[in-house]
């Protein structure tokens, strides 16, 4: 299985101090145990990341160390990761969209699908998106 990374997702595997991380790290850890994982990441995952480290406050990171931190969570990772290419445009949104808060969640749902993925989130609110789940389970 492929899964596409949303921002949120991307932030608790990269980030130690995220409330997720550990959900999130067991999660690639019991991926890796099962096989080789492949984690896609996409222009708008990862200036999300970066964007977000950049301002928060707590994290303590100015741009440049947020690209740093990017760019050795997909080097040093326990799974591969892959960037892929956004060539969905606003007609791909499903019907499920109905307001502002969705657009990016749908637009992400369809382009994981684009590249034969599916989308791994923290947030149970997007409908045919993979729940990362709060055991080690998958």
């Amino acid at each position: 299985m492929r899964y596409l990374l949303d921002v949120n997702a991307l932030l608790a595997l990269g980030v130690i101090q995220h409330e997720f991380h550990t959900r999130s790290a067991n999660w690639a850890r019991s991926l890796a145990a099962s096989g080789d994982p492949e984690l896609l990441t996409c222009s708008i995952t990862e200036l999300g990341f970066v964007r977000i480290l950049a301002q928060a406050a707590r994290y303590g990171l100015d741009l440049s160390q947020a690209q740093s931190l990017l760019l050795r969570v997909k080097g040093e990772g326990l799974a591969r990761y892959t960037f892929v290419p956004d060539d969905q445009d606003v007609s791909q949104l499903p019907s499920w969209v109905k307001n502002a808060g969705q657009v990016t969640d749908g637009h992400l749902v369809r382009l994981a699908a684009a590249h034969d993925a599916v989308l791994a989130t923290l947030d149970t609110r997007i409908p045919g998106a993979f729940l990362i789940p709060v055991s080690t389970q998958t």
